[in-house]
């Protein structure tokens, strides 16, 4: 009876970043505007709360595309969760590892 040949492997863990955009347009009203008037007495656009208006738009948002995603090594190296024996292995930081930096996932 042949055995099969034994084989190994190493189990890393890695993380997934993706950056996705979407294009959406804030409506200029009260919302947006500085509390109070220029001294020229113009109503100006205040950018934080263009920004806050702009995030609280988007949040409801479903027009999202990807833009970027990036893989890279884990800063943490542990056991993956479904090894019964964790407490045989040690968390490292990536650094300690020589892990190579993040590369681009094909999208």
């Amino acid at each position: 009876m042949d055995e099969a040949p034994r084989t190994y492997s190493i189990s890393v863990r890695l993380q997934r970043a993706t950056t996705e955009e979407t294009y959406l347009s804030v409506p200029v009203d009260e919302a947006i505007m500085q509390d109070e008037p220029a001294a020229d007495g113009s109503h100006r656009i205040d950018p934080g709360k263009l920004w806050a208006e702009a995030i609280r738009l988007a949040e409801a948002s479903t027009n999202w595309t990807i833009e970027d995603r990036q893989v890279a090594p884990h800063p943490i190296q542990k056991a993956p969760p479904w090894i019964a024996d964790q407490h045989t292995e040690s968390s490292r930081p990536a650094s300690e590892l020589n892990l190579p930096t993040a590369v681009a996932d094909p999208l």
